[in-house]
């Protein structure tokens, strides 16, 4: 329940091909620490020519994050992809919400996130397929601390990147 189906340093290398090679046509995105650093209201470089990049190639997105609008709903704007704010992840809420917007079935699902036990453990729970993004900065507070620290046994080894 907490392996992801494969794992990339970082969105911008997971490319349309890799994705429509294995007939993913909806990304469920996390934001902090996925596409940016946490609470940033800008896009990490490269973030910006990857979403254009994806969504050339056809692929649906959507970010699904458990942030407050007031946090998300600006960056969605700024990306130009619509969003699900309170996503309570990782329970489904959001990601049915995601999946009924976007009209396709969990099978040309994937969510992409840094944390495995909110994007990966959800992405299971709802059965899709999933990409471990590590994360850009880790957080300094105590409690991402120790979320970080129990992730370790789950984390992909480096020959399971991509």
């Amino acid at each position: 329940m907490f392996r992801a189906t494969a794992a990339a340093r970082s969105v911008c290398e997971i490319t349309p091909d890799f994705l429509k090679n294995r007939g993913v046509r909806g990304l469920l995105l996390d934001i902090d620490n996925t596409l940016t650093t946490h609470d940033n209201p800008v896009p990490a470089d490269g973030v910006l020519e990857w979403i254009a990049a994806v969504k050339a190639a056809g692929i649906q997105m959507r970010l699904v994050s458990n942030n407050h609008p007031p946090r998300v709903e600006p960056f969605a704007e700024l990306l130009g992809i619509p969003c699900v704010c309170e996503s309570k992840k990782p329970l489904s809420k959001g990601f049915r919400q995601a999946m009924a917007e976007m009209q396709l079935p969990k099978s040309e699902l994937c969510v992409i996130g840094d944390q495995i036990y909110t994007d990966i453990l959800g992405a299971n729970w709802f059965h899709v397929r999933s990409i471990y993004v590590r994360p850009m900065e880790l957080e300094k507070t105590v409690f991402f601390r120790c979320k970080r620290f129990l992730e370790k046994p789950f984390l992909p080894r480096e020959q399971d990147f991509i």
